[in-house]
């Protein structure tokens, strides 16, 4: 005897004509997969917070706040591997015209790189070395070199040192040429981070121009001699 059970094409004839009763379909659920996150945020599910009880409120925000901190620390974590990537630096380091193009056109993408061109016996020279040193352990992603200028250059005239040039891709974005460019050894480091800091070059945490300090010490000071000088007239 044949299974009425079976899907043949006998059972789904006497199936048409209602001598054997429908085959029940059983649908199954689509299995659900836990490790893939739901495709909707929690508030598009529930909208409805008239209906929800305080507990249901609670959980609710519990979640919301987790999922939000989530995001947060992957936000924060990929921030922090890309910083990783570019501190890779932190120190001075003297090349020379063999290296030029190694350290500098190949210093890899959206890299700054701050290039001192010095020399021994000028203080200025020795006192931006200074400088860069712990700039550029204070900023590891930028790339700091340094160079003897004729070493670098051959014939680089001494009156157009220090000179600082700027690349970044490989291309020479800023020239910093001559003493009167620094200010001469009244620089500090200060003032150079914030040189750099409006060139783009680093993120400096100083809020104001210290240059501008320093000359509103100096009107003070002058100001109060001259006022000084006025009362001792009168008298």
């Amino acid at each position: 005897m044949q299974n009425p059970h079976e899907d043949t094409e006998w059972n789904d004839a006497l199936r048409k004509h209602g001598i054997l009763p429908k085959k029940e379909v059983v649908v199954q659920p689509p299995e659900e997969d836990e490790s893939e996150p739901s495709k909707f945020p929690i508030f598009w599910i529930k909208q409805n917070y008239d209906d929800m009880s305080l507990d249901e409120l609670a959980e609710f925000e519990d979640e919301e706040e987790e999922r939000i901190m989530d995001l947060y620390r992957q936000k924060r974590l990929a921030e922090l591997k890309a910083l990783q990537m570019k501190s890779k630096f932190g120190d001075v380091r003297e090349i020379s015209a063999q290296d030029y193009v190694q350290e500098v056109n190949k210093a890899g993408e959206d890299i700054w790189v701050v290039l001192h061109l010095y020399k021994q016996g000028i203080p200025l020279c020795s006192l931006i070395n200074q400088h860069i040193t712990r700039l550029a352990a204070k900023f590891p992603e930028v790339k700091f070199l340094k160079s003897i200028s004729t070493t670098c250059i051959p014939n680089f005239p001494d009156k157009n040192l220090p000179t600082l040039f700027i690349y970044k891709n490989g291309d020479l974005v800023h020239q910093w040429i001559g003493a009167l460019h620094f200010g001469g050894m009244n620089l500090t480091q200060d003032q150079l981070e914030w040189k750099f800091h409006q060139a783009d070059i680093v993120k400096s945490n100083l809020e104001s121009n210290p240059t501008s300090k320093v000359f509103d010490v100096m009107s003070s000071s002058i100001r109060s001699s001259n006022r000084d000088g006025d009362s001792s007239d009168e008298e």
